[in-house]
């Protein structure tokens, strides 16, 4: 099996080029090769057994090998592994359309269909500029964000969700948009206490949205946490505050659940805590239960109202992949949308999500390099710094959150950093011992890191 590693190793260095990864790092590290999944464990080409405390990068719902989904992908392989959307029309991408419309927030009854999170949120943003267009209103272009977004790595995504970080390079290829500060920053930036920081959020965004309204086609924003931002969470009361602000200038809502969506908040969609709807909503990652690639974007009849007409007219939303809706993947995501439903997943989570809240409240909140933890549900931000008082962050060649999932991996734990923010994004079906040995090794980890 070591000879079967270093092959692989060899090949790895050689041939590939993995994303967000410091390229030059890891060719001098020994990479964990991932070979097999086990419920809520990750297996490497040597056996070890890690537990999978990041739902492979934020997708898995339950678990690796679950046998009601492994069964409808080898059903649909049977019957078709794809067939095209653009023209033609298949079984599984008609019968999940209605699920996901039977599910989803009230007024949202079309679904269009693509296959990662960027590409639903690409899809968000020209079906409302698109919409706007042909209604007359050729002058609604601009999109509204929130600072501190973040909407994946796309031209029209990288512009509404811009990091500095990962978009610099990227910048003149960019469009302009209008950013609105969350409570968050008012909060740690400026001291205020959680209802002045929502006060402030909610009084900057009235102003800048009323004085803009003529001109803005649609806010796009992250509802409750600005997921690879750094987990930043908000309440409940601004996503309705804002969703109730564009009602009232004539701006479409745009919600990007692409990480907020399928149950990781504590209810189905994130919105549904406010009491909100979006007039479009994007969905990816947990969709098919963290199987295969597809995602959805869900809109009002209004809005696909306004692209009907005569085939000269040519308002046709121009826009498609060659695998939308691929039969495989909307197979899978029936499968998961089933065992939502039969398993009662959402309603199960709740004791777990009670208990991850208090020992994150009671325990990581008083170590010494904890200067914050952030949490919505199964979505955790823990955030580390130098000095806890000041948030004086450490020094980023320190490394200290690649550290600490390093430290975590060596006890059978896998989990991913965003800088020095340690994320912890379980699959919703853990179990409790599951859940007890992931906040025990996360909990270790940091303070033997961060103390040493």
């Amino acid at each position: 099996m070591t000879l079967y590693h270093d092959k692989l190793k060899q090949l790895d260095h050689n041939c590939l080029w993995h994303p967000f990864t410091q390229m030059q790092e890891w060719m001098a590290e020994d990479p964990c090769i991932i070979s097999q999944g086990d419920g809520h464990f990750l297996v490497d080409v040597h056996g070890r057994k890690y537990l999978d405390g990041m739902s492979s990068l934020w997708c898995n719902v339950h678990g690796h090998r679950k046998k009601e989904i492994d069964d409808a992908i080898k059903a649909q392989l049977d019957r078709i592994a794809h067939s095209t959307f653009l023209g033609l029309s298949h079984v599984p991408g008609i019968q999940l359309a209605q699920k996901l419309i039977d599910i989803a927030p009230k007024g949202l009854r079309r679904v269009f269909y693509s296959d990662n999170g960027a590409t639903a949120v690409e899809v968000a943003l020209k079906m409302a500029v698109q919409y706007w267009q042909l209604k007359g209103e050729t002058q609604r272009t601009r999109i509204a964000t929130l600072a501190e977004s973040y909407h994946g790595d796309t031209v029209g995504s990288m512009s509404m969700g811009y990091s500095e970080t990962f978009h610099r390079f990227y910048a003149g290829l960019l469009f302009p948009v209008m950013r609105l500060t969350p409570p968050h920053v008012f909060r740690y930036c400026q001291g205020l206490s959680e209802a002045d920081a929502l006060n402030a959020a909610v009084k900057e965004a009235e102003k800048k949205i009323e004085a803009e309204r003529d001109t803005l086609a649609a806010l796009v924003m992250e509802p409750l946490m600005q997921g690879a931002a750094g987990m930043w969470a908000q309440p409940a009361e601004y996503v309705a505050t804002l969703s109730e602000v564009c009602r009232r200038n004539g701006i479409l809502f745009v919600l990007d659940e692409v990480a907020t969506g399928f149950g990781r908040t504590g209810k189905m969609f994130a919105c549904e805590h406010a009491g909100v709807a979006p007039d479009i909503l994007c969905l990816a990652k947990g969709i098919t239960g963290g199987y295969l690639p597809l995602a959805a974007t869900l809109a009002t009849e209004e809005i696909f109202s306004a692209f009907l007409g005569e085939y000269k007219e040519y308002k046709t939303f121009f826009h498609g992949h060659t695998y939308t809706g691929n039969p495989l993947g909307c197979a899978a995501a029936l499968a998961n949308l089933e065992i939502f439903e039969h398993e009662n997943i959402v309603e199960k989570m709740q004791p777990r999500i009670t208990y991850l809240q208090k020992r994150l409240n009671e325990e990581f909140v008083s170590l010494a390099h904890v200067s914050d933890v952030r949490q919505w549900g199964f979505m955790v931000g823990i955030e580390l710094a130098e000095d806890q008082a000041s948030r004086k962050k450490f020094p980023p060649e320190k490394r200290i959150g690649h550290r600490v999932i390093l430290e975590a991996r060596e006890r059978a734990v896998m989990i991913r950093p965003l800088g020095d923010v340690i994320i912890l994004m379980p699959p919703l079906s853990i179990t409790d011992d599951e859940l007890r040995t992931l906040l025990d090794v996360v909990y270790d980890c940091v303070r033997a890191v961060t103390e040493e």
